[in-house]
């Protein structure tokens, strides 16, 4: 078979879990005789090329790179359904010729690459791994930063939401003046916000154009999701969560996440060591970073260290707050690190925290870790307490709390040698070959039924 991988960006410049899932999968397709082919897209606003396609190869895999700065979007329905994309899938489906094409996210991509593929009658199965089909952010956050459980029948939260973003980095852009007018529209009832439209300020405008599109997104998308042949979630919690925002109808496969890890015995360390705590991800406020440091900084000195690996540029104001906070404290930043070294950077670890402040679903980083007998502090979500057994392989706290996450590393210090003895109960089976294996019998079932 030749399967064609759709996803929103791509190494070498984004190494993030959907990328790395996408690039696992490839590999080994390709592994399995099959052949695999990357589709992705340089981000608009990111450095491009002269090419409207560019074409490369990375780690023995063909990529084919879009450059959204060719077709950039101009309305906010763009952002999920841009005609303009048309001509240029169809283009490359038609020269790649896939038996399948694999959506691992159809961001950027747009929910046109669905239209396209089924005009040229090539089946297409997605793996879900954020709520991009129903949430204007992807992460089920309303804009008070509370948890979200989808849009409400107005929208209106979905339309806090995009007035939030474009406060900070939405596009196409509300200039200040405009959010100041806006914003209290956010608090309306339905009725009211539906009437809206109808203001002079509105009507007619580009502001009505956008209120409108964020209205009909959903819909948009839940008519052309129904084109899948196959949705595939890696957690129970994000397969339900899409059930319930009207995807009910989708042929829903759940299969685990797997990671590649050598899973020799972890290391032993000496007792009297510091227990080690450390993050692996982006320094950003969605991941909670600054939770941590906080939690961490109210521990008593000399009985740990924090280690973090990650980018401080994506944040850049966030992380420099963050430097400022643990001046004093036995803090590492240690940058960025290629993904061979995961085994070798978590055995230097006692716990890996993850304290996202959003539904994480199955992190990489999360299965990494209990695959080489890391144990876990992780935020009580669902797409992360699905793999927790608490006592065994870790522990959980309280979303977005730094007192219970300051409670539960506090207890890890207070009871070094049963905390660090977790990593004899701790692993994750689960490899990217197995994962993979699942996911060609999806193909083949759906080529036979085609066929």
């Amino acid at each position: 078979m030749k399967i064609a991988l759709y996803v929103h960006c791509f190494f070498p410049e984004h190494y993030h879990g959907t990328e790395n899932f996408t690039l696992a999968v490839a590999k080994n397709l390709q592994g399995m005789g099959h052949e695999a082919v990357v589709v992705t897209t340089v981000p608009e606003g990111e450095q491009g090329t002269f090419e409207s396609v560019h074409r490369y190869e990375f780690q023995g895999i063909a990529v084919y790179r879009i450059d959204k700065n060719h077709v950039p979007a101009s309305s906010v329905g763009d952002l999920y359904y841009q005609p303009a994309m048309e001509a240029i899938h169809r283009e490359l489906l038609l020269e790649i010729r896939p038996d399948i094409v694999h959506v691992t996210h159809l961001a950027n991509h747009t929910a046109v690459l669905l239209e396209v593929a089924q005009e040229l009658k090539m089946p297409v199965v997605a793996t879900f791994t954020d709520f991009f089909g129903f949430c204007l952010n992807g992460k089920l956050e309303a804009a008070n930063g509370a948890l979200c459980s989808g849009p409400n029948p107005q929208r209106t939260n979905c339309f806090s939401c995009y007035v939030k973003a474009g406060i900070q980095h939405a596009s196409p852009k509300l200039d200040s003046h405009q959010l100041n007018r806006i914003a209290p529209l956010t608090h309306l009832s339905g009725n009211i916000f539906n009437r809206i439209y109808d203001l002079p300020l509105l009507s007619g405008g580009r502001l009505s154009g956008q209120f409108r599109d964020i209205k009909r997104r959903v819909s948009v998308l839940t008519a052309l999701f129904a084109h899948y042949r196959a949705a595939i979630a890696p957690t129970d919690f994000l397969l339900s969560a899409y059930r319930n925002n009207g995807f009910e109808g989708l042929p829903f496969h759940k299969i685990n996440f797997g990671v590649d890890l050598d899973r020799k015995p972890k290391p032993v360390c000496s007792p009297s060591a510091p227990i080690r705590f450390g993050f692996i991800g982006q320094i950003a406020p969605h991941k909670g970073t600054a939770d941590l440091v906080e939690a961490f900084c109210r521990l008593p000195k000399g009985s740990c260290e924090l280690h973090i690996f990650g980018s401080e540029q994506q944040s850049q104001d966030y992380s420099a707050k963050i430097r400022v906070r643990c001046a004093d404290f036995p803090v590492s930043f240690r940058g960025t690190f290629p993904g061979e070294q995961m085994r070798q950077v978590l055995d230097e670890l006692d716990f890996l925290v993850i304290p996202s402040t959003w539904y994480e679903n199955s992190p990489l980083v999360l299965l990494n870790a209990l695959a080489s007998h890391t144990p876990v502090i992780v935020s009580d979500v669902a797409g992360m307490t699905e793999f927790l057994d608490q006592g065994k392989n870790g522990y959980a706290f309280a979303r977005g709390s730094v007192d219970d996450l300051e409670r539960v590393m506090r207890n890890i210090l207070e009871n070094p040698e049963s905390s660090r003895a977790l990593s004899q109960s701790t692993q994750y089976l689960k490899t990217p070959a197995n994962m993979t294996e699942e996911i060609v019998n999806i193909y083949e079932a759906i080529i036979g039924n085609s066929g």
